[in-house]
C-alpha cells in the first residue's frame, strides 16, 4: 500500500496526472500552458493528445498549434515539419498555409513561401496578408510589375492599409518614380493628426521612407530634417542612423557618420555589415 501511495506522490510531484486524461483535457491543458507562455509543457500535452488519438481529424489544428509553439521557440525546422503534418490532414486550410509561409520566410526559402501565398490567393483572392507578403517577395525578386499588381489589389481591398501604401511607395521609389513615391508618403504623413490608429513607430518609419526618397533626389537637408523627426518619434529604429550616417559620410562629416553607424550597431545591425562604412570614416 505504501508503494502505491509513493507512486501517486511521485506522479503528482512530476506534474503528470495520476489518472488517464481525455483527448480534450490534454488539448485544454496545452492551451492553458500556451497562455502562460510555458511552451515546453504545452508541447508535451499536444504530443500526448496526438499519441492518444492519432486519427482524430482535429489533429490538423493540434499540429498547427505545435508548429506555432515551436516557431515561438525559434525551432523553425521542427515548426515546418509540424505545419507539413497539419497540411497533410487539411491541405486547404488558409491559416496553416499562412503559418507555413511565414516559416519559409524565416528560413529564407522565399520561393516556397511565394507558392504558399499564391495557393492562399487561389482560395481567398482578397487575403490581405498573402497579397502583402507576395508583393514583398516580388519586390525582392525585382519583379516590380507583379509586385505593383499585388499592392494595388491589396489597396483595392483595403484602401487604408498602412503596409500596402508604404510598400507601394517603396516600389515607386525603386522604379525611380520619386514624385509618385513622395505623393503617397506625403498623404500618409499629412494624416498624422487625424489618424490615431498608427503608432509613433509607424509614423517614424514614414519619415524614414520619405527621407530615403529625398536622399535619392539629393535633397539631403530635407532628408536630415525628416530623420530628426523620426528620431523624435522612435529613436530605436536602426534605419534612421544608417541613412543619416551615409548622408554625413557623403558630406565628409566623418565623426558624425561614425557616431551614427555605431548607434546602428548598438541597435542590432551586425558590425560586419558596416565595416566598409566605418573604414571610410577613418576611425
Amino acid at each position: 500500500m505504501k508503494k502505491l501511495i509513493f507512486l501517486a506522490v511521485c506522479l503528482l510531484a512530476s506534474g503528470m496526472p495520476a489518472f488517464a486524461q481525455t483527448y480534450q483535457e490534454l488539448c485544454d491543458r496545452a492551451v492553458t500552458y500556451t497562455e502562460q507562455d510555458s511552451l515546453p509543457q504545452a508541447e508535451t500535452y499536444i504530443r500526448r493528445a496526438l499519441k492518444l488519438e492519432p486519427a482524430n481529424p482535429h489533429n490538423a489544428l493540434l499540429f498547427s498549434n505545435l508548429g506555432t509553439i515551436q516557431r515561438r521557440q525559434r525551432k523553425y525546422e521542427k515548426a515546418l515539419e509540424s505545419y507539413n503534418f497539419a497540411l497533410n490532414i487539411a491541405p486547404r486550410a488558409v491559416p496553416i498555409l499562412l503559418n507555413r509561409a511565414t516559416i519559409y520566410m524565416e528560413l529564407g526559402r522565399n520561393n516556397l513561401a511565394q507558392a504558399d501565398y499564391s495557393l492562399v490567393l487561389d482560395l481567398e483572392k482578397d487575403n490581405e496578408e498573402a497579397l502583402l507578403m507576395r508583393a514583398y517577395i516580388y519586390m525582392q525578386q525585382r519583379d516590380y510589375k507583379m509586385a505593383k499588381a499585388d499592392y494595388e489589389r491589396l489597396l483595392k481591398v483595403n484602401p487604408t492599409s498602412y503596409n500596402g501604401r508604404l510598400g507601394l511607395a517603396t516600389l515607386e521609389q525603386r522604379e525611380g518614380k520619386y514624385e509618385e513615391a513622395l505623393r503617397l508618403l506625403n498623404t500618409m504623413i499629412a494624416a498624422k493628426g487625424e489618424n490615431r490608429q498608427l503608432s509613433p513607430s509607424q509614423y517614424a518609419m514614414l519619415y524614414v521612407a520619405r527621407a530615403g526618397v529625398e536622399k535619392d533626389l539629393h535633397h539631403t537637408d530635407m532628408a536630415l530634417v525628416d530623420l530628426e523627426e523620426a528620431i523624435s518619434l522612435d529613436s530605436s529604429q536602426p534605419e534612421i542612423y544608417l541613412m543619416r550616417g551615409e548622408i554625413y559620410l557623403a558630406q565628409k562629416k566623418k565623426d558624425l557618420a561614425k557616431r551614427d553607424f555605431e548607434k546602428a550597431i548598438s541597435l542590432g545591425v551586425p558590425q560586419s555589415d558596416l565595416r566598409n562604412f566605418l573604414q571610410q570614416t577613418g576611425k
